[in-house]
């Protein structure tokens, strides 16, 4: 093969292109979403902001097992059937509805019995409110889908951006205006509602009168969308059943300082899930087309790109951890073990491989997987809790996913007709993941002394602020110099760093 055509196949096949416009969308929220916690458990107490997290704990496990798979089935069907697209999405917007209905009418009536199976009867005023904002969040899940599914990458982008940004207002400006609950919740249906209504006149607008039910086509989405809708329950399910557990065991204000410890980074859904959706696509197409050797080739390039973001940012979390959580949350110092252990699962990002599962349909797969995952969490946690506290629930979820991430590896070497060598970069991987543990280790090292060599002791942000610039200038060192980046690569953050300067330097001139 011809160097021309090479980076031809690659500009074709690669998924950080289109990827990166999704993430632009999802970072410039970035700032506002990452403060909603921050905010709310700076005005809420622990009672009441435990009993935030618990609402919201409930409405994103009813939210993504009440999709029955639904939503996510369209990145396999728009690809390959563009001529029955719009039939496709109104089947999935039809039977989300419905669905999201029953989750209303659920939360509604099963509101005294949530309260009581978590100990917190303050949570069943807010019932009905989290149950409008699932049912009107659940049938516009389908908007971005539809548009990434359809090549409309920078629809997307925008369409993240404006939904994450007035999700966040929504969230905060009632919370520093009133400080009260209800009035958060309020707020976030007010703005679930113009988000469906956005959905609506956008499918209208791509679909036109192709925007119909077709029930001979539904037949052949359920039979996709059931078995990973089922693979998605028992993915919920042993997800989050490690802090149904510690919510079941403690009180509202422990269960706070848990649910802190266990804050998700928005940065990695927001890399990693565009990056996914995109590299599904890019591989249902490279299969219409035949060419299965390609699929592997997105498979090695988005596996090595994530590590290289991934891998020093859970080293970073991990060396920062007890100063990010005393910035970011000054009266939960206790959480700061909690989130040194959970940061080490941001490197499982790394590994995408419910995508290349679904490319391939093998939902049942998935849903073995997860139910083993699931049963790994039920029959230890309790040991685990009662060993190590709050810890144990952290430690039994990380082996959980270990063991489910090491099954499906095993399942897609066959699946891509690849040996164990060739079913991963596993050189790639290595070099990046030392470069991220040595750059841990020198920012740790290097902590002690800051206060010395400044003469005095340093406010925390001072503190992470430092901690942060060693690490980052360790770690790029290493890329640099033991050659982890590639050439164009090298280009392109060499081209970022000249005109960060460059606008550093008309900004101060």
């Amino acid at each position: 093969m011809t160097l021309a055509a090479d980076r031809q196949i690659r500009s074709t096949d690669s998924i950080f292109r289109p990827a990166l416009l999704l993430m632009s969308g999802r970072i410039m929220a970035f700032a506002a979403t990452s403060f909603i916690p921050v905010i709310l458990a700076g005005i809420f107490d622990r009672a009441e902001f435990g009993t935030y997290k618990q609402l919201f704990l409930i409405y994103t496990t009813v939210f993504l097992i009440a999709q029955i798979g639904m939503s996510s089935s369209l990145y396999f069907f728009l690809p390959r059937f563009a001529s029955e697209a719009g039939r496709f999405v109104a089947n999935s917007a039809l039977c989300l509805a419905a669905s999201g209905l029953a989750c209303l009418g659920f939360l509604a009536l099963g509101g005294p019995w949530l309260a009581r199976w978590f100990s917190n009867p303050g949570l069943e005023p807010y019932m009905i409110w989290i149950g409008l904002f699932l049912s009107l969040m659940m049938v516009s899940s389908l908007l971005e889908i539809v548009m990434v599914s359809r090549g409309r990458y920078l629809w997307a982008s925008v369409s993240y951006a404006l939904s994450d940004l007035t999700r966040a207002a929504a969230l905060i400006i009632p919370a520093l205006i009133v400080a009260r609950l209800d009035a958060v919740l309020k707020a976030a249906v007010g703005v679930a509602a113009l988000r469906a209504g956005a959905m609506m006149w956008y499918l209208r607008r791509e679909f036109g009168g192709g925007l119909r039910p077709d029930a001979g086509l539904l037949k052949r989405q359920l039979l996709y969308a059931l078995p990973f809708g089922m693979a998605v329950v028992v993915e919920i399910a042993q997800s989050n059943l490690h802090q149904y557990a510690v919510s079941h065991r403690f009180d509202p204000a422990t269960f706070a300082v848990y649910a802190v410890g266990c804050v998700q980074i928005p940065f990695v859904d927001f890399v990693a899930n565009p990056t996914s959706d995109v590299m599904m696509v890019k591989m249902q197409e490279r299969l219409a087309e035949g060419r299965q050797e390609a699929v592997l080739r997105i498979w090695h390039e988005t596996t090595r790109k994530l590590a290289l973001l991934f891998f020093p940012l859970a080293g970073f979390l991990a060396a920062a951890a007890k100063e990010m959580i005393v910035f970011a949350f000054p009266k939960y110092a206790a959480s700061a073990p909690v989130f040194a252990v959970w940061s080490a699962g941001v490197m499982l990002a790394v590994f995408q491989i419910d995508g290349v599962l679904r490319v391939y349909a093998e939902t049942r797969f998935l849903l073995a997987m997860n139910l083993m995952r699931l049963a790994i969490i039920a029959s230890l946690v309790g040991w685990f809790l009662s060993e190590f506290y709050l810890l144990g629930a952290v430690l039994v979820t990380m082996l959980a996913a270990l063991a489910g991430k090491a099954a499906a590896l095993i399942r897609i070497k066959k699946l891509l007709c690849a040996d164990f060598a060739g079913v991963l970069p596993w050189r790639n991987l290595a070099a990046v993941w030392c470069a991220a543990i040595a750059a841990a280790t020198i920012a740790m090292a290097a902590k002690p002394h800051l206060p010395l060599a400044t003469g005095r002791n340093l406010p925390t942000f001072t503190a992470l602020a430092a901690t942060a610039g060693i690490y980052g200038a360790a770690y790029a060192a290493m890329l640099w110099h033991f050659g982890l980046l590639r050439k164009e690569e090298k280009l392109a953050v060499t081209g970022w760093f000249r005109q960060a300067v460059g606008a550093a330097a008309r900004a101060f001139s």
